[in-house]
């Protein structure tokens, strides 16, 4: 029983000690490190899911006290309980005060919204929260005309997640994936006090007549990585040549496989390494503060895609006021988030400003967060050629590459 129970445990546990049918050089204390690895992306999914459940609870209580007290001010005049629509398009028709209280009071203990109990006392259909149909169609339409993004529970929220590309149309039978994703923290003031860059070369072989290739790499990058291959490649051809071949040349690569076979990582400190650079300039006046927003792309070969901006504003006091702008923006007052988006930015686009006026203090409008993608890696690594082992005549391969944020934020 405890094996089925710790069945996926096991197999990831399997999967970091075996690689290409050799066993990896780890210890437990890695595996246990490696296995335990928090998902990024599956915190921000429970933590929406968990704001979401708030506040439908929330909008129930204020529904239950609207109920109750026009319960209340009906026997009081002696009159007939009048009727009020649920979260669907449902109407509650006169039902008795303890079926009232049964659909309203009563919250479930788990974060999971399940129905309420109904008593057969009535025909009432208002308050039933985990039902499907118009009821859930309605509450979400009303999430959605109050500015909330709501997505398929099966997808990918849109910003608050790393951002990925489509995948390429034409895929040949050797398919090589170049993969980056940054992690970036800056003082408001100035100074990086974290970047950390991760990136890996994934290969797929999908023809067993491909599968003995060496890969030509073009490392023109001088910022100081730290390059790994994997250990069944052959260390002493890489380091030498800038080839990546397996230890025996005789094996193939495995088929219908994504393998890692290069991966590197950049970890500094040192400010001209910022890709973009973002300043925030609020200042206090008679009326609350006026803001200035600014970016620079510091890495001009980059061509960033789909770049959101999110500043967080004081709640209840209203929409900000937009002056300068360059690109768009969006103000999200469920979120209380301010988002300046910008379709591109490149070396023909290198700066921009937004300016806006509302409420508050300096503080309110940190921590800032950054979102993009890129189809250009930021380390200037890619892989030119892919040839045969034997005779070294050249392979066709297709590739693609992406540049995406883990974590960028302006505290």
């Amino acid at each position: 029983i405890e094996i089925s129970e710790h069945c996926f445990d096991l197999i990831f546990a399997f999967d970091e000690i075996v690689a290409l049918g050799y066993r990896e050089n780890v210890n437990l204390a890695q595996i246990r490190t490696f296995t335990e690895m928090d998902s990024h992306e599956e915190k921000v999914f429970r933590a929406v899911r968990e704001t979401q459940e708030r506040e439908a609870k929330a909008e129930m209580r204020r529904k239950a006290k609207e109920l109750q007290q026009a319960r209340r001010d009906a026997e009081r005049s002696g009159k007939k309980v009048p009727a009020f629509g649920g979260f669907g398009s449902a109407g509650m028709t006169s039902v008795s005060s303890g079926s009232i209280i049964t659909d309203t009071i009563v919250e479930p203990e788990k974060p999971k919204i399940t129905p309420a109990t109904v008593r057969p006392s009535g025909p009432s259909k208002a308050l039933k929260l985990g039902a499907k149909g118009k009821e859930v169609d309605n509450f979400v339409d009303k999430l959605k005309s109050e500015g909330e993004t709501i997505m398929p529970t099966s997808g990918k929220r849109g910003s608050d997640v790393s951002k990925v590309l489509p995948p390429p149309v034409n895929v040949e039978s050797v398919h090589l994936r170049v993969e980056e994703k940054i992690s970036l923290t800056c003082g408001r003031d100035g100074g990086l006090q974290n970047m950390e860059l991760l990136g890996m070369i994934t290969l797929r072989v999908t023809d067993d007549k491909s599968g003995r290739i060496r890969l030509i790499i073009n490392n023109n990058d001088n910022k100081g990585l730290q390059l790994q291959t994997h250990p069944n490649v052959d260390k002493k051809l890489f380091t030498a040549d800038s080839v990546i071949g397996l230890k025996n040349p005789e094996k193939s690569f495995p088929l219908n496989n994504d393998v890692g076979v290069l991966k590197w990582r950049l970890q500094s400190t040192d400010e001209s390494l910022i890709p973009l650079t973002i300043n925030c300039w609020p200042s206090e006046s008679g009326s609350g503060c006026d803001v200035n927003i600014e970016y620079e792309l510091q890495e001009e070969s980059l061509e960033l895609n789909d770049v959101v901006i999110s500043i967080p504003v004081p709640s209840g006091v209203g929409a900000p006021v937009i002056g300068d702008l360059d690109g768009e923006y969006k103000h999200d007052s469920r979120r209380n988030i301010l988002e300046w988006c910008l379709p591109v930015i490149d070396a023909n686009n290198k700066t921009g400003s937004l300016e806006f006026s509302i409420a508050g203090q300096p503080n309110d409008f940190f921590p800032i967060n950054v979102s993009f993608v890129s189809k250009r890696n930021y380390c200037d690594i890619q892989v030119t050629k892919v040839t045969h082992v034997d005779g070294d005549s050249s392979i066709r391969f297709s590739s693609e590459t992406s540049f995406v944020v883990d974590k960028y934020e302006i505290l």
